[in-house]
């Protein structure tokens, strides 16, 4: 057999493995929605939420890697590109929180008609419009991702230069575009969700975020293939290095705008503010909130930090591991306390639903990632790649 057969086989059986544990644990949340429609929404939305800052994660990698170049993107472009096609499938799965807006959002109440300040924002915050501006998000993102997706299949078929810099022409104020965007709509679905309190750097945090965990993702699946045909043909320790970097980055950028955030709210101290902390730093929360300052940044931070750990592939991986759980609970922590205030609770649904919304994605990524060769052979900036370099 030969290795491309065999990656493909491979893909083929994490697609089918993927798909049997997100129907199973889908049919098993379907029950908890028989039961409590309120729950099962609830628990649906931070599962969304996270599955679709994957694809959106791996939308902002690939467009970044056009703009930038370098060859730390080649591993993982085509990985980057089929989580892209995966935002499609992600608009599909928003609509049970479309048809549950009313039970999940506090402006979509008939109780709000009496809160002046929600009234202030009814031109914003209404159904009608809520729907529209989701369904323009997604068009948004669809058009970045198959343009680019286009472009990179038929640099592929024709070998032809140009269609680079046609990818960065279109990647460069496509970064600009997404992350207004992508700020609205984390407004709306998740900032929304406490209409009284708002946060200008919201929208900049969470998307640094989504990024994370995509660089989590992905350098985590190239390190698995990086003994396969044709990952093992290019791969270096210096990509490992640099994707180790990239992800530190980010990792480091998303703790300035998290402790910003807080910092200001904090020292300010008002009203309309401050309860958004006081929610998620007491009755329990206060614990998942340290173990996020733990285990998203100190650990994290510590072992990036180590050459030894970035250029050795299971020691990277294993980081990449913790923070891909702890984008979850980040994602966790931010989205339920809307719910339960200064309540702590964690009902089983919370578990099933981020595996069955999980397990659905990577099917669709897998079966995207079979559909098109695992690099973009005959881009001459793969041709030209070192064998190795010196680390920094």
């Amino acid at each position: 057999m030969t290795p491309a057969l065999s990656l493909d086989a491979r893909f083929g059986r994490w697609q089918r493995m993927a798909l049997t544990v997100g129907a199973v644990a889908m049919v098993v949340a379907l029950i908890d929605l028989l039961l409590d429609r309120e729950e099962f929404l609830r628990s649906y939305l931070y599962g969304y939420l996270y599955w679709t800052g994957m694809g959106l994660g791996c939308l902002v990698i690939l467009m970044m890697h056009h703009v930038v170049g370098g060859k730390w993107g080649m591993p993982i472009r085509r990985m980057c590109e089929a989580g892209a096609r995966t935002l499609p499938f992600m608009a599909l799965l928003l609509i049970p929180i479309l048809f549950g807006v009313r039970i999940l959002y506090p402006w979509a109440q008939p109780e709000a008609i009496s809160d002046a300040n929600i009234q202030s924002k009814a031109s914003y915050l209404n159904v009608p419009f809520f729907v529209g501006r989701a369904v323009f998000y997604f068009a948004i993102w669809f058009l970045y991702s198959f343009l680019l997706s286009k472009w990179s299949a038929q640099q592929d078929r024709t070998g032809d230069d140009r269609l680079i810099s046609k990818m960065r022409s279109l990647s460069a104020p496509g970064l600009v575009v997404l992350t207004l965007v992508a700020t609205f709509a984390f407004v709306d679905w998740i900032m929304s969700l406490e209409p009284n309190w708002f946060s200008t750097i919201y929208g900049a945090m969470f998307l640094v975020g989504e990024v994370l965990e995509a660089f989590a993702f992905v350098i985590a699946l190239v390190i698995l293939l990086s003994k396969t045909s044709p990952i093992k043909e290019i791969i270096t320790p210096q990509h490992v290095h640099d994707l180790g970097n990239m992800m530190f980055a980010f990792m480091v950028l998303w703790a300035y705008l998290s402790f910003s955030q807080f910092l200001i709210i904090w020292s300010g101290n008002l009203p309309e503010e401050i309860p958004w902390y006081l929610n998620r730093l007491r009755g329990g929360w206060g614990w998942v909130a340290l173990a996020e300052v733990i285990f998203h940044f100190a650990v994290p931070f510590g072992l990036l930090l180590l050459r030894a750990v970035k250029r050795k592939e299971d020691r990277l991986f294993r980081v990449c591991l913790l923070l891909i759980v702890m984008r979850l609970v980040d994602v966790f922590w931010i989205t339920e306390p809307s719910f339960f205030r200064q309540h702590l609770r964690i009902h089983w649904i919370d578990f099933v639903i981020p595996v069955a919304i999980g397990g659905l994605w990577l099917s669709v990524f897998f079966w995207q990632l079979r559909s098109r060769p695992l690099l973009p052979e005959r881009d001459p900036r793969l041709q030209g790649a070192p064998r190795e370099t010196v680390a920094f």
